[in-house]
């Protein structure tokens, strides 16, 4: 068996962001068995270090700061997902054609064509149609998911191999989108209608998707990324990461929320309950994630008002008390719930059910997900919500680097489907710090990119980083420099109950993010390029620049 120890490691020579408001002038750090168990100045770390023949690093004034931790990300999938072709920033049938024409030819015969990061705006005037691509690539099965993961494209080939042939009734809001004639279009809109086609794909050998999934882990320091909450967790995840950790090739931080299905039976539930218990050094099996309704690009998010197009009115679940229950009985297991919630009407009912349940000495209290868009009455029950909570308290855990494909003229598919006026109520994170409610930010990887700097510079500047010219989306909501490096740090902590986590205190986890300068006093616009120097799991150096 490998050995489980943390690391030992003496950094001098630093700037420390501690997120304390102790150890004010310390430039050094002793980490042993991976636990910060000093921190002062170089020559009394240094001594420490050398008597007990730890390796010692002078980082010349780098920065250090707790390492980094995305709230809402998809490791495992993306590992899968990003092995096809990158669709990204293809806007017109043509180019996706052409990209898709060139994969072909590069592929050998039999072999399915997969894609990711599919943009709407390239169907807005033909609707999402598999026969718009099939001859790009003629007789091979073509299988594409969009950009926000709510939706898949197939071609005739696909569909065939998938045995879809007509459209199905789902216990959720999940459809097989068809013609009048009852021939699917290719669309199948939201993940139980998408897995049928990808269940249907070739798969992975179990090596290629283990070493697939650690590598993914290694491309995720090489920002800071020290850890994160994965939000798609299933029972191979687990496994998964068991074996990583066993083989000595676990570089993350990690805290897996469970997928819970609409037509998941008490059975299920109880299975995943059961199985809460299996967590190893670096990962916990505690968490939760359920939908209560999709996206706004496909009219699925649950809004006060109709949309543009006349959707936004119908939950994912057909049935809200089975969402309560289901709820009910993964609070009272001691499970952390994460509920995706995008539409303003959506916050506003699953804030509902969460009033509902009863505290639970010791353990942290909930979260919401993504919050894309809120009305003002939203924003006002949350802060009754948290009123006189404290640590009981709900968890907003947003993306304000989603608002990289809104137009300035509100020509976007987004926008456009919120309709006049509405816009405007995105991506509100200052409104609900200022609620009191506890923040955290995340990407959604392979949603949006996963890089935390990325992530930060949007929620402080809401333009894109680096152009003088980009529109500013709500100034007035934006964040500060030290309130964006909280919510990558203390407190996505706080949010999961951790006190020895997100800060840099003796005793506290050594996940450590050094940086070349302060992070914190960097622009926005400077940021995305600003150097990570290590990153620091459990003690051990998982990325050196």
């Amino acid at each position: 068996m490998t050995d489980t120890r943390g690391g030992d490691l003496a950094l001098v020579g630093a700037r420390l962001r501690t997120n304390t408001n102790t150890d004010a002038g310390a430039t050094a750090i002793l980490v042993r068995d991976g636990r910060i168990a000093l921190i002062g100045d170089d020559a009394a770390v240094r001594a420490e270090a050398v008597a007990a023949g730890i390796p010692v690093r002078d980082l010349d004034g780098a920065v250090v700061t707790p390492g980094l931790f995305d709230s809402h990300t998809h490791p495992h999938w993306a590992a899968e997902v990003t092995a096809g072709l990158d669709l990204g920033g293809l806007e017109t049938v043509e180019q996706l054609r052409e990209a898709i024409a060139a994969e072909h030819a590069r592929l050998p015969d039999g072999a399915w064509l997969r894609g990711w990061n599919l943009e709407y705006e390239a169907f807005e005037h033909t609707g999402l149609r598999g026969e718009l691509l099939a001859d790009a690539a003629p007789g091979r099965p073509i299988a594409l998911i969009c950009y926000d993961l709510h939706t898949g494209l197939a071609t005739a080939p696909a569909l065939d191999a998938a045995g879809i042939t007509g459209a199905r009734e789902f216990d959720d809001a999940s459809e097989i989108v068809v013609d009048e004639d009852g021939t699917p279009t290719g669309e199948l809109r939201e993940p139980t209608a998408y897995n049928l086609l990808f269940d249907a794909a070739p798969k992975a050998s179990h090596d290629d998707e283990r070493d697939a999934l650690r590598d993914m882990f290694r491309r995720l320091a090489a920002v800071g990324l020290t850890g994160g909450a994965i939000m798609d967790g299933k029972d191979r995840t687990v496994e998964l990461l068991a074996e990583l950790e066993e083989r000595g090739e676990l570089d993350h931080r990690l805290t897996v929320h469970h997928w819970h299905a609409v037509g998941d039976t008490d059975e299920d539930v109880a299975r995943t309950i059961a199985g809460k218990g299996r967590s190893g050094r670096l990962w916990r099996n505690d968490g939760i994630k359920l939908f209560s309704d999709g996206v706004i690009d496909t009219g699925t998010a649950w809004l006060h008002t109709v949309d543009a197009c006349g959707d936004g009115r119908v939950p994912f679940w057909p049935s809200w008390d089975r969402y309560a229950e289901v709820v009910r009985a993964y609070h009272d297991a001691g499970m952390l719930i994460a509920t995706h919630a995008v539409g303003d009407y959506a916050v506003s009912r699953v804030l509902d059910v969460y009033a509902t349940l009863p505290e639970r000495d010791g353990l942290p209290f909930h979260s919401i997900e993504h919050l894309e868009v809120l009305a003002d009455e939203d924003v006002e029950q949350l802060r009754g919500f948290n009123a006189g909570r404290g640590d009981a308290g709900v968890t907003a855990s947003m993306q304000p680097l989603h608002m990289q494909w809104r137009a300035a003229d509100h020509s976007d598919n987004w926008a456009a489907r919120l309709g006049e006026g509405r816009a405007e109520t995105g991506y509100r994170v200052r409104s609900v710090l200022d609620t009191g409610v506890r923040l955290t930010l995340g990407s959604d990887w392979p949603v949006a990119q996963y890089d935390p700097r990325l992530g930060m510079a949007w929620a402080r500047g809401r333009h894109t980083p680096g152009d003088p010219q980009a529109a500013v989306f709500e100034p007035e909501q934006r964040l500060t420099g030290e309130e964006a490096l909280l919510a990558y740090t203390l407190w996505p902590a706080l949010a999961r109950g951790h006190e020895d986590r997100g800060v840099l205190a003796v005793g506290a986890v050594a996940d450590l993010t050094v940086w070349a300068q302060d992070p914190v006093e960097t622009s926005p616009d400077e940021l995305p390029e600003l150097p990570i120097r290590l990153t620091v799991v459990d003690g051990r150096v998982v990325f050196a620049a």
